[in-house]
């Protein structure tokens, strides 16, 4: 299994970021990998405006079959007049299958996809706008401009002289109903473990998008922030990006770039009238294929069902594992009941006790009259270390999944818990699920359940502690404490 591991990992892609090959690092290389990065740094001084889309970044991961996580930090500095800077935190939940994928800030179906085009109809998040707690004076008085959906198709049309880009896109969370076009370009150079990647972008966005996120609407109007109305227009993004491989499977990213806004949506009450630059830093973790694709059905099946109530006030995740802090909130209790389904990715992780699964799952929630009950969606990719001295005779694994959760309505604890603080809400959010199991087939020494584990575990939503627009600049989450069966098939 391991060799095949391998063997995946060595492949590459002619438009793969990280299918890169990477040899053996040493501390030299590290230092001239956080040379590169600091290069990108300086080159970016002063220059913090970051681009509101991912198109440079879409194919991180290209191969079926696998799978990684990471993150992007993006410095900016506010379009908006006095806007100040703000640091916000992009989550790389990847995952790249035969027909689905997962990527970025994006979710959706390759229709057509080989080595020359590519296509995909999406569903992505729109990071525009700006969070209530940190309204500029310019926009006092102004409604709160919120990020969205889009419903989306892209196409990529790769030669070695370079690829072509095009995405259509409409917004489908009745924000401001606008849509966008955009058309791009972009040539990769390689090393041995770098990258860089240049690109151009051109998109033209319709009146309803850039009046909802740049413009004043009457009913907002004052006398030093008069009425308007930007309409349609054409903004133009160039970029530098490039990866360099540090260690086996992790990459650095990086990239600098600079966006001239329309000249209307410049000429806005509400808009510095300046070019945009962006700074974007981050790294990501490639498991690549370490066994095969998931509908190949020689593949284990892993199928986990679970209850569970929210714990009480106050009673935080890590209280929860410490157990300095296990209670259930009687006062307002709300269950969940779910069914996780997942596959193995990697086993026994360079010879150590460590295995990587992935799931993805329904969960259904019992608001309890509080308010309409609802369902919740996760997806994640899970640690599992079970080297404890007594494994042998017991096989004891804690587990550690991190992923996205996203519920139909925010769950009632969220709501009420974020009301008292006078924070908001997001239906999108990371999701943690940590959890300790026993092997039954080793507690009753019978063959049958040598499969089967049983355990407990926590439900966590965040979202990040408002570090990350993705996820609604949210602060707080919620907590339920479960008990499941997971059983391999």
């Amino acid at each position: 299994m391991i060799a095949t591991f391998q063997e995946s990992s060595r492949r590459t892609s002619a438009t793969s970021l990280l299918a890169m090959p990477v040899g053996k690092h040493g501390p030299s290389h590290l230092a001239n990998a956080l040379s590169w990065m600091l290069l990108c740094g300086l080159l970016a001084t002063g220059v913090l405006q970051a681009q509101t889309h991912t198109d440079h970044i879409a194919d991180l991961l290209d191969t079926p079959g696998s799978a990684g996580l990471g993150f992007i930090s993006r410095i900016e500095q506010s379009p908006y007049i006095d806007g100040g800077h703000r640091t916000d935190l992009l989550p790389l939940y990847l995952y790249e299958g035969e027909r689905f994928f997962l990527n970025a800030d994006r979710v959706g179906v390759k229709f057509v996809n080989d080595d020359t085009h590519r296509l995909d109809g999406f569903l992505g998040r729109r990071l525009e706008g700006f969070p209530e707690d940190e309204m500029p004076e310019i926009l006092e008085g102004m409604d709160v401009r919120n990020t969205s959906i889009d419903l989306g198709v892209a196409y990529r049309y790769a030669q070695p002289w370079g690829t072509l880009r095009a995405s259509v896109m409409h917004d489908v969370g009745g924000i401001s109903e606008g849509s966008e076009l955009r058309l791009g370009y972009s040539y990769d150079w390689r090393g041995q473990r770098w990258l860089l990647r240049p690109d151009i972008t051109v998109a033209w966005r319709d009146s309803n998008l850039n009046n909802y996120y740049y413009g004043v609407a009457p009913h907002e109007a004052t006398p030093e922030r008069p009425a308007y109305a930007p309409g349609s227009g054409v903004n133009v993004s160039l970029g530098l990006y490039g990866t360099y491989g540090i260690l086996k499977n992790w990459r650095l990213l990086g990239g600098v770039s600079v966006t001239a806004l329309d000249s209307d949506v410049r000429n806005s009450p509400i808009i510095r009238d300046d070019l945009q630059p962006a700074l974007f830093v981050g790294a990501v973790y490639d498991f690549g294929t370490a066994i095969t694709r998931w509908d190949d059905d020689q593949i284990p099946l892993l199928v986990k069902v679970f209850y569970g109530r929210a714990s009480a006030d106050g009673c935080h995740m890590a209280n929860i594992m410490t157990l300095s802090c296990t209670s259930l909130n009687h006062e307002n209790p709300t269950s969940v009941t779910g069914v996780h389904v997942g596959r193995p990715f990697l086993e026994r992780v360079n010879g150590w006790p460590l295995d990587f699964n992935g799931y993805v799952g329904l969960l259904f929630r019992d608001e309890n009259g509080l308010q309409a009950n609802g369902w919740q969606v996760d997806a994640y990719m899970k640690a599992f270390y079970y080297g404890f001295p007594w494994s042998r005779r017991v096989n004891t694994r804690f587990g550690f999944g991190f992923g996205i959760s996203y519920a139909n309505h925010v769950p009632w604890t969220e709501v009420s818990s974020q009301a008292r603080r006078e924070r908001p809400t997001s239906k999108l959010l990371n999701y943690l699920d940590p959890t300790i199991d026993v092997n039954v087939g080793d507690i009753f020494r019978s063959e049958n359940w040598r499969k089967t584990y049983f355990g407990l575990g926590i439900s966590h939503r965040s979202g990040i502690f408002a570090s990350s627009r993705l996820l609604g600049s949210v602060n707080g989450g919620s907590n339920y404490i479960y008990a499941y069966l997971e059983s391999e098939f």
